[in-house]
C-alpha cells in the first residue's frame, strides 16, 4: 500500500528536520565562584528620601570583574557566575552556594574559582583558617574533576594600598600561597591575579590607580553623599581590565578548555 502524506504533514516533518539538523552543539558554561571582586553587581539600588518617603533609582557603578568576563566570551561559552559579595571558602559551602554550582557543572565545562579577600580577615564572621582555607580549595578541585569539568584557580586580585613611598603593599597574607601550592599539588591551571593586578596597580601608581576603584568625593553620588573611598572593589573600567588580564593570562599558558571559548 503506497502512503501518501497531506502536504501540512510533510511540511512539518521537513521543518523538524531541518531545525534539528542546524541546532549545534549547547555553550560549554563557565562557572565562577569567589566574592564580591569577582561578583556580578546590581546596575541601579532604590534610594529612599526620608523626608518625602519618595524612592528613585539611583545609579550603582560597582562592578565585579566576573561581570565583565562574558564581554570576552565567545558564542561557544556561557557565563554563570556564582560569586557573591562577601562570602569565604567557608561561606560560599555553607550558605548552599557551591552545591548550587556543583548542580550545574557538567562534562567539559570550566569552573574559576578565586577567594581569600574574606577568608583571611579574622574579623570577620567568613573568616577561614589557613589550614581550613586549603581543604576546602583541594575539595572544590576534586568535586570539580569528578563532575569531568575543569577548575581554574585563581589568587585574589590587590587591594589598592600603598606606603608612603607609593609602594603597593600586600594585604592577603598566607592565602595566595595556599592557592598556589593546591594548583601545584593538583596539577590544575592557576591564573596568578594578585601578582597581575599588583603590577597593574604598580606600573598605574598611587594617583592613576584610583580610576579604576568606585570612588565618589563628597556630593556627587547620592548613595554616597559622603563620599566614598574603595580600595578594594572595582568600577566598570577596573573591572575590565582585570578581566582582561585574566582572559590574557588563560591565552598566555593556553588553557583548555578555556581559551577556545575566548573571542
Amino acid at each position: 500500500m503506497k502512503i501518501i502524506m497531506k502536504p501540512v504533514i510533510l511540511f512539518l516533518l521537513l521543518s523538524l528536520t531541518l531545525l534539528m539538523g542546524c541546532t549545534g552543539p549547547k555553550p560549554a558554561k563557565i562557572l565562577m565562584a569567589g566574592d564580591s571582586t569577582m561578583a556580578d553587581k546590581p546596575l541601579s539600588k532604590q534610594l529612599v528620601d526620608s523626608l518625602t518617603g519618595e524612592s528613585t533609582e539611583e545609579p550603582f557603578l560597582e562592578r565585579g570583574w566576573g561581570q565583565l568576563l562574558p564581554e570576552m566570551i565567545s558564542n561557544m561559552g556561557r557565563v554563570l557566575n556564582f560569586a557573591r559579595n562577601g562570602r569565604s571558602t567557608r561561606t560560599f559551602v555553607e550558605e548552599g552556594l557551591w552545591g548550587e554550582l556543583y548542580d550545574q557543572i557538567a562534562p567539559g565545562d570550566v569552573v574559576i574559582i578565586q577567594f581569600g579577600h574574606n577568608d583571611g580577615v579574622i574579623t570577620k564572621r567568613s573568616y577561614t583558617n589557613p589550614a581550613q582555607f586549603r581543604l576546602n580549595f583541594v575539595a572544590f578541585v576534586n568535586e570539580v574533576n569528578a563532575r569531568g569539568a575543569y577548575p581554574i584557580l585563581c589568587t585574589p586580585v590587590a587591594r589598592r594600598k600603598f606606603d608612603e613611598k607609593g609602594v603597593l603593599q600586600p594585604t592577603h597574607g598566607v592565602y595566595p600561597d595556599i592557592i598556589r601550592s593546591v594548583a601545584t599539588q593538583e596539577k590544575v591551571p592557576l591564573i596568578d591575579m594578585e601578582v597581575l593586578t599588583s603590577k597593574w596597580l604598580q606600573d598605574a601608581g598611587m594617583e592613576g590607580s584610583k580610576q579604576f576603584f568606585h570612588k565618589f568625593p563628597p556630593g556627587v553620588s547620592k548613595l554616597y553623599p559622603e563620599g566614598l573611598d574603595d580600595n578594594t572593589h572595582f568600577n566598570e573600567q577596573g573591572a575590565r581590565e582585570v578581566s582582561r588580564m585574566f582572559v590574557d593570562a588563560v591565552k598566555k599558558q593556553n588553557v583548555e578548555p578555556l581559551t577556545h571559548l575566548l573571542k
